[in-house]
């Protein structure tokens, strides 16, 4: 009550020299008058709530609470390119079967095994759940290195067809064929860079605050691996 008289005769004072807006006073709920101006219509707590959002979010930026989800967000983004670079690949493989198959015919199991390895990548189901599920996400990795090894298969073939090696056709997507073998390792090396800056954020402080406190369903996102064969050593016979 000492503080709504102080107030008003505050005011008071202000307001007989003219620079001074017309005090009201509201009653709230629990019967204390509050001090309110006209054309101002929020309540105190209202008020509060307000002023303590506008100190708490700087505080919030600067204490990284933002990391982990744009990490999040920068890691599906690379893993959309990775999506889309396997998927120009399928896309080149049933032209590619085609021309070979003009020439060298005779190479059934070769171009069969490229069919099927073909179908068995693109009928994987690649959901927003993959990229945490190490079952599902190893899948789609074995599937997609089966139809690299049955693509470098059926290269290998070609070599013993001169002709087939200088038609135009075969020439354009055997081009078409390695840039893009070039580009799905550029995505795979930006996902894992990606997956690795985003992971540690959930591990690492002061991050690692924000996981356990907001970011409780965050999960790190599985990575791409070397396969056993890639990381034998060749032996060298003379």
């Amino acid at each position: 009550m000492h503080y709504v008289t102080s107030l008003i005769e505050h005011f008071h004072f202000k307001r007989k020299h003219g620079n001074a807006l017309p005090l009201c006073i509201d009653a709230i709920p629990d019967g204390k008058p509050v001090p309110t101006f006209p054309g101002i219509a929020l309540a105190p707590r209202r008020a509060l709530s307000v002023l303590a959002l506008a100190l708490l979010v700087p505080l919030l930026s600067a204490c990284g609470f933002n990391t982990i989800p744009t990490n999040e967000e920068r890691a599906k983004a690379a893993w959309s390119e990775v999506l889309n670079q396997y998927q120009r690949r399928a896309d080149l493989i049933p032209n590619l079967v085609e021309t070979v198959k003009g020439y060298a015919a005779q190479e059934k199991d070769v171009l069969t095994s490229v069919v099927e390895a073909r179908a068995k990548a693109t009928q994987v189901q690649v959901t927003p759940e993959t990229l945490t599920d190490p079952n599902a996400f190893k899948a789609f990795q074995d599937n997609q290195a089966n139809l690299t090894g049955a693509l470098s298969r059926l290269l290998a073939v070609v070599e013993n067809y001169p002709e087939l090696k200088s038609n135009q056709n075969f020439l354009a997507l055997q081009s078409q064929l390695e840039g893009t073998e070039n580009r799905i390792a550029v995505s795979r090396r930006d996902y894992i860079e990606a997956v690795r800056v985003y992971n540690t954020s959930l591990k690492t402080m002061p991050t690692m605050i924000w996981s356990w406190i907001w970011f409780t369903g965050n999960e790190p996102y599985q990575t791409f691996t070397i396969d056993d064969a890639a990381k034998q050593t060749p032996q060298v016979k003379f």
